[in-house]
């Protein structure tokens, strides 16, 4: 197991700042994919948990924007991190997967984004 761990450590911190949000977006929209149908299941205990992993990393994008040096940019980034875990928190209580499935699509596009300037 610390095999494992040790690995998947050094995938991450040999990885370049583009490559590294792109991980980030891939992570929170499988998070919010698995969580649709444990929304429509009602299995809560599964929903909660995937919804979190993918606010944390929502959360942990926005913590790193660098707002001096990115200034309009990174402004533009925060109010839509903001967007996304409003409607994830709002997807939450009101049981609406239409909401999640928003979120991902805003990843996905900027997922293409960041992949392409990364490559």
């Amino acid at each position: 197991m610390k095999g494992i761990e040790t690995y998947q450590e050094n995938t991450i911190t040999t990885q370049n700042q583009g490559r590294l949000v792109v991980m980030l977006y891939e992570g929170a929209i499988k998070f919010l994919k698995l969580a649709i149908p444990e929304m429509k299941t009602g299995n809560i205990e599964a929903k909660s948990k995937y919804l979190n992993k993918a606010e944390d990393i929502i959360n942990e994008l926005n913590t790193v924007l660098d707002m001096e040096a990115g200034s309009e940019i990174a402004t533009n980034l925060r109010a839509l991190y903001m967007f996304m875990l409003r409607n994830l928190h709002e997807a939450n209580a009101k049981q609406d997967s239409g909401k999640i499935e928003e979120v991902i699509k805003l990843l996905e596009e900027l997922n293409q984004s960041w992949r392409a300037i990364s490559s």
